[in-house]
């Protein structure tokens, strides 16, 4: 986990996708190959000599990062660098939690990624001049600056928040603890290399083990569901795979937290697959299960009086994630096993039943994430075990008046707007809320950076 420049691997496209090789072999290979190239969708068979290559032009930023052990879950970290970035590079801050091999190696990450250029078809001026300098070519290059905490555990979700000036990170080991972190020393470590090298070699040393805020040991197993409330600064909610939901809310000095020993159980035995606060309601939180139902709660009612509405009947297998719409609070969207995407309409939930407002069946494979864009209301983005990440905008219409010329993109939706491949075994995906139509993804084959020409 020294510091050194990311592995900057072009490995997706538009509705196609790639190999694992570097950008000089691919900008080698793209003129052979630009004469013979067609769309490719997921599930097609390869003909003997065909090769999956990406299509740059689609992309406005694209780079791929590793970080050792593969990371399961991941959040963006806020920054101070200002909102609706547009200009390249980019930096960005994100925390990690690895699934290492053994239990006891594994980490906590805080990464910085930095001088992360856009691609040249796209860029201004100041960034499409070519140099032939070696110097020049190495201030391009992205660099990936970690700061580790050892964790007790594979780390199953992690999630951050600021709370007043500082970062807290609060993670679900498989050991069936929830602990919270304070970033901040961190954070410091990786803008600095004096102070990066000096952080390393005190956790090099064995008794100097840096330790959690706060554990919890009240849940009866490990668990997925994590998240912390954006309207309430400091109130966290976990669920376990026993079915048990726990608040947490920390007091107004930050130094100690209350957690309410009640659990909110109403899908008990069924493991607690995800949470999300409302984005508009601070005491009202939506979770899914594998009991293939999605509750809304009021948490100011008791445990077992909390449950205000539930949506079941249309996943046909667990429903794995959840994602609440930030502008438009009136929708969530979930993605199950059984590879559907579903979108809910809240004022429809009853008690004799509710159809989402749309699904899709694009996902050939369990959906493992699923999330709506910050700021645009009708678009949201998805991803899965088949290895497949799909942009989607509700507000598009088919357009009849266009026959399509080949028969299988005409099968397509008309609000699937792109598909991004390349990453083994998609694990969850988000997008920067600083940096407009920017998308971090986690799999098991390391981290993708990327924007589309499509959002």
């Amino acid at each position: 986990m020294k510091e050194e420049p990311m592995e900057d691997v072009a490995n997706e496209s538009e509705s196609n996708e790639s190999s694992d090789e570097s950008m000089e072999g691919e900008n080698a290979n793209e003129s052979q190959t630009e004469s013979k190239s067609q769309v490719y969708l997921p599930g097609q068979a390869l003909q003997e000599g065909e090769e999956l290559t990406v299509d740059k032009s689609a992309y406005k930023l694209l780079h791929h990062a590793q970080s050792g052990a593969p990371c399961l879950s991941f959040d963006v970290i806020p920054d101070d660098l200002g909102n609706s970035r547009e200009s390249y590079p980019l930096n960005i801050y994100i925390v990690a939690g690895t699934q290492a091999a053994r239990t006891h190696v594994n980490n906590l990450l805080v990464m910085k990624m930095s001088n992360l250029h856009g691609n040249k078809q796209h860029s201004d001026d100041s960034e499409s001049e070519s140099s032939d300098s070696e110097d020049e070519d190495d201030k391009s290059k992205p660099v990936m600056n970690v700061a580790p905490i050892k964790h007790q555990g594979c780390i199953n979700r992690v999630r951050c928040t600021k709370i007043g000036g500082g970062i807290l990170a609060a993670s679900w080991s498989e050991l069936g603890r929830v602990n919270i972190w304070n970033l901040q020393e961190q954070l410091s470590a990786v803008e600095n290399s004096s102070l990066l090298t000096a952080y390393r070699n005190k956790c090099d040393k064995a008794s100097a083990d840096i330790k959690p805020l706060y554990a919890f040991k009240g849940h009866l197993s490990e668990g997925f569901g994590l998240d912390w409330s954006c309207l309430e600064p400091g109130t966290l909610a976990s669920g376990d795979c026993k079915g048990n939901i726990h608040i947490w809310r920390v007091d107004n000095s930050g130094a100690s937290w209350h957690i309410d020993q009640r659990p909110y159980n109403s899908h008990a035995p069924h493991s607690v697959e995800d949470l999300q606060w409302s984005p508009s309601e601070k005491n009202v939180l939506a979770s899914c299960s594998v009991d293939r139902s999605i509750k809304i709660w009021d948490m100011r009612a008791s445990p077992q009086n909390a449950c205000m509405l539930t949506a079941s009947g249309t996943h046909m297998a667990d429903i794995n994630v959840i994602s609440w719409n930030p502008k438009e609070s009136q929708f969530i969207v979930s993605g199950g096993d059984d590879g559907m995407l579903c979108v809910w309409d809240l004022r429809q939930f009853g008690p004799n039943g509710t159809s989402p407002v749309a699904t899709f069946k694009q996902h050939t494979a369990p959906v493992t994430t699923v999330e709506w864009h910050p700021t645009e209301a009708t678009v949201f983005a998805s991803g899965g075990a088949d290895d497949q990440i799909a942009q989607w905008d509700l507000s598009v219409e088919a357009d009849h008046t266009e026959e399509s010329q080949d028969s299988v993109l005409a099968k397509l939706p008309p609000q699937l707007l792109f598909i991004h491949q390349g990453q083994s075994d998609i694990k969850e995906l988000h997008w920067h809320p600083q940096c407009p139509g920017t998308i971090i993804s986690t799999a098991h084959s390391g981290f993708n950076i990327f924007r589309t020409i499509s959002v």
